[in-house]
């Protein structure tokens, strides 16, 4: 499974391509395929995410796991303060452990 994330551009918040639009929560996200680049080129240039890029996730209980730490990472939010984040008002995110 192919992911397509980056980073918005207004709020600089981490988000996940979902099929026709972008989701700050990773377990929205739909597999790319080999569709990714054409789709990262057109968001960028339209400047909705910057720096967009592909990676690779399996399929998880709760939707898409991110397979690199740093990915997870970034999907569950600032690890300093959990309070903070995507995480103090998703729980969605806590589904998998980092």
């Amino acid at each position: 499974m192919r992911l397509l994330t980056g980073n918005d551009l207004v709020t600089g918040d981490v988000i996940w391509w979902a099929d026709g639009d972008w989701s700050r929560l990773v377990a929205d996200a739909v597999d790319v395929g080999e569709g990714a680049d054409a789709i990262a080129k057109r968001e960028e240039a339209a400047r909705r995410v910057n720096g967009p890029y592909i990676i690779d996730a399996e399929a998880g209980p709760h939707g898409p796991v991110p397979l690199h730490i740093k990915e997870r990472i970034r999907a569950a939010g600032p690890t300093v303060r959990r309070d903070l984040g995507i995480q103090a008002a998703e729980t969605a995110s806590e589904s998998w452990v980092i």
